[in-house]
Parts: structure tokens; C-alpha cells; sequence
């Protein structure tokens, strides 16, 4: 039966890895080639005994092709994207600005704001709950139009939906939103409401949100804020018993990514999710917000912790201060993601398929950390970034600015970081971006 091999785990690329760098693909794929006579399979997964420099290596991956129904028709692309707002994406001549000196440094996808921060629906779309409340925003007039124009470009064009914080379906479903014990909305600091997790109804609307995305053409759904708040001020919200079911947090949320996944990947979308990079190994982050790691990458097809060197801490990768170390902080971080996930493969004998991890970084200034925490963040920076990816065994990684100011210049054509990249600590400020961690708010895609 002729397979094609859609993606490795990152256990995978962990283990094959002889040093920080990634072995080379003809290599990987010959490794792979010899090592199939001693194969098992599960749902969608192949296992490969035998893999590696050594033949001493057993590594999970997942499959796509005609023997997966569950699975149709999607054609796997590695991505290097950058982040592009509603508003961007609907002004011609903005976008073509963005996009010229982007397809130049080889970035070969976008990912667009469909389902934005306040919850608004960023272009005209045919679906009942979105026109019965009036959800959509034309900022984008014919998204199909600019969907097929960005392919034509050879563009891979992903969708980012803001899914449990959502203020405008908060105000116009609030018996659906997180309320507090005096029946008032739960606002987090930045003033905006959040709908509750725990209703099937909330689940319901991002899966026909998600269904237009497909039937606009867009290639993946990418699920942002697929969480619960986690400021202490969430701690007041009054949940409904009979709605929780007695349900943790993390049940819900693995609960619903597992409805979105199943009813989205089988309409032909590839489908991943933003996680808070502070969850990868920590029980604490991931219960207060309901992000378990190792096992939403057992449902996705791609994994995005947002490992903005902002976002970290001073202590995090024994670094006084992660953002003016982005080289260093990224790979650590990363390789605490490649542990975590080849830990959790052996642990259910590499039965489980794996998410490919696909990072976020970061490609603004964090001038709010305060003088001494913070650098500017430049071509070098992004480079230095792009080549701890590299250099950790990865492959994908996206670029958050909330003003869509890319510094680009450090990456070779082919998006790769130019070797002889030096951080300098020059260029210009962006925006601080993404879902960020318990700190600050995403600016895009979060964590």
C-alpha cells in the first residue's frame, strides 16, 4: 500500500537527531525506507523500528492517504509564515507591501485573522449563528478572491480563530459567556469577555466558523485562545454544574480540540492549535488554563506554543533575562517541547500519533518588560530566533507582529537564517504580539 508520510513526530525528529541539527532529509527518508520491513501500525500512524544512524531508534508517524478516510484530499506543506491582520489582508496595496519583501526571505505561508481577538468574523460569510448576530466585519470584501490570489503566489493560507475569548459573541449569546456571582460578564484585564468553554453550543459555532474557512478555500483552521482565562480574576467566575458535568479544565478543552479535529480534518482542513509555551512541562500552567501538551499534539496536526523570549521569565532556561537572548531561549524551549513529547510517545509505546510543532516567535519589541529585560528586536533577532529553530531539529515556525512589520532581512531566500547572523540588538520596534503568557494577551496567536 503506497503511503505518504505526512508528518514525523517531533519524537521522531528528536530521536533521529544526532546532534542540535536535523539530519538531512535524504538521509531521514532513507533511514525511513530501510527501516520499513520492520513497521506496526495503529489509526493513522506508523511505526518504524529500527530508524535512526544507529538502527537503535523507534520512532511514531503519522500518515495521510487513501487508506485514512478520516483524513481527505490534504497535501502537507512546511511552513514559514508570517501573521497578517483583518484589516491588512483587506487593503490591496498594504498587503502586496508585506507580502513582496516576505516572499523574497522565502516565508511561503500567512496567517490571516478569520475569527479575530473581539470575536468579528474579518469578511462577508454565509452562516447561520455569524448573520443572526451579526458577527462579520467586511475587511476583507472577497476573501475567496484573496484566498485564490495568495495561492497563485504559491501561498499556503491558514486561518487563525479566536475561539473562548470572544467579546462580541459574549454580549450577544451571554448565556453562553462566563458570568460572575452577581450575573455580570467576566472581563479580563484588557476589558474584553469570554465565552465558556464548557458549552457544546460555543463548540458548535467555531466548528461552522471553521466550515466557512473551508469553504472559502483556506488550507487549515489555526484554534487560538482554545483555552480557559488564566488571571486570577477568573477565579470568581461562576461555571453551571449541570453544563461542567463534572469535567476538569483540561478535559474540556482535550474534549473539544478532539470535536473540532475530527469534524474540521474531515472536510479536507489540516488543523492546529496556539498553546501558551509555558505549559510544555508544567502541570501548574497547563491546569490553570486547561492546555495539556502532550496531548492536544495527540489530537492536531500541528502544535504552535507561542515561545515568545517575552513571554519567559527571569530564571526560565537559566537566562536573567530570555528576551535579550532569543537564540537562547527558543532553543530552549524547544528542546523542553522535543523531551516532553518524546517522554509522552514512549510512555503509550509510540501508539498515539504526534503533532508536528510548529512555534510562534517573536518579531516585536516587549518595551513593557521594562529597561534591562527587554531588546530591540531587528533582522538579527529574528534570525537568531529562526536559527535556534533550525538548530533545535525543527522545520516550522511562524512570525507574530500585531502591526504586520516583518524584519526579514537576516533569513536567506529559502527562510532559513543566514549563518553568519549576529544578534546586534538593532532594528526596528514592532508591536508586542500574540496571546501571550499569564502576563500580557496575545497579539496573535498567543502562547
Amino acid at each position: 500500500m503506497k503511503k505518504m508520510l505526512f508528518a514525523f513526530s517531533m519524537a521522531g525528529l528528536f530521536l533521529l537527531s544526532a546532534c542540535s541539527r536535523p539530519a538531512a532529509e535524504e538521509t531521514e527518508t532513507a533511514e525511513m525506507t530501510a527501516a520499513a520491513e520492520s513497521t506496526q501500525e495503529t489509526s493513522g500512524v506508523l511505526v518504524i523500528e529500527d530508524a535512526g544512524e544507529d538502527k537503535n531508534k523507534t520512532i511514531s508517524v503519522r500518515i495521510v492517504d487513501s487508506s485514512n478516510p478520516a483524513l481527505p484530499g490534504r497535501e502537507a506543506k512546511k511552513v514559514r509564515g508570517i501573521y497578517i491582520t483583518g484589516p491588512v489582508a483587506g487593503n490591496e496595496e498594504v498587503l502586496n507591501g508585506v507580502l513582496d519583501g516576505a516572499l523574497t526571505a522565502g516565508i511561503n505561508a500567512v496567517v490571516i485573522d478569520f475569527k479575530e481577538d473581539q470575536g468579528r468574523i474579518t469578511c462577508p460569510v454565509d452562516a447561520a449563528t455569524v448573520n443572526e448576530i451579526g458577527a462579520s466585519i467586511p475587511y476583507v470584501r472577497d476573501m475567496k478572491s484573496l484566498i485564490e490570489s495568495l495561492k497563485k503566489k504559491d501561498l499556503y493560507v491558514i486561518a487563525r480563530v479566536a475561539a473562548f475569548r470572544d467579546s462580541y459573541l459574549a454580549e450577544k449569546k451571554p448565556e453562553w459567556s462566563l458570568k460572575l456571582p452577581d450575573g455580570s460578564l467576566y472581563q479580563d484585564r484588557q476589558g474584553m469577555y469570554w465565552v465558556d468553554p464548557y458549552r457544546q453550543e460555543v463548540w458548535d459555532y467555531l466548528l461552522e466558523v471553521g466550515t466557512e474557512a473551508k469553504d472559502l478555500g483556506f488550507d487549515e483552521v489555526q484554534l487560538d485562545y482554545l483555552r480557559f482565562p488564566n488571571e486570577a480574576s477568573a477565579g470568581q467566575v461562576v461555571y453551571d454544574e449541570a453544563v461542567i458535568r463534572g469535567r476538569s479544565k483540561t478535559d474540556t478543552i482535550l474534549e473539544c480540540t478532539n470535536y473540532l479535529y475530527e469534524n474540521l480534518a474531515s472536510q479536507g482542513l489540516f488543523v492546529s492549535a496556539d498553546v501558551f509555551g509555558t505549559i510544555i512541562g508544567s502541570g501548574v500552567d497547563s491546569t490553570a488554563v486547561g492546555q495539556n501538551y502532550t496531548e492536544m499534539a495527540k489530537i492536531l496536526d500541528y502544535i504552535c506554543p507561542m515561545i515568545y523570549p517575552s513571554h519567559y521569565s527571569s530564571g526560565n532556561f537559566g537566562l536573567e533575562h530570555p528576551d535579550t537572548e532569543p537564540y537562547k531561549t527558543i532553543f530552549g524551549a524547544l528542546q523542553k517541547s522535543g523531551k516532553v513529547l518524546l517522554d509522552a510517545s514512549r510512555a503509550d509505546n509510540h501508539e498515539s500519533r504526534q503533532a508536528i510543532v510548529r512555534p510562534w516567535l517573536q518579531d516585536f519589541t516587549a518595551t513593557y518588560l521594562g529597561e534591562g529585560n527587554y531588546i530591540t528586536y531587528g533582522d538579527a533577532e529574528v534570525a537568531e530566533e529562526v536559527r535556534a529553530v533550525q538548530d533545535a531539529g525543527y522545520e516550522e515556525w511562524m512570525l507574530w507582529s500585531a502591526a504586520n512589520k516583518y524584519h526579514l532581512e537576516g533569513l536567506s531566500g529559502d527562510g532559513s537564517s543566514a549563518a553568519a547572523a549576529e544578534v546586534s540588538g538593532e532594528g526596528e520596534a514592532s508591536s508586542d504580539g500574540g496571546e501571550t503568557s499569564a502576563e500580557t494577551e496575545p497579539e496573535t496567536a498567543q502562547q
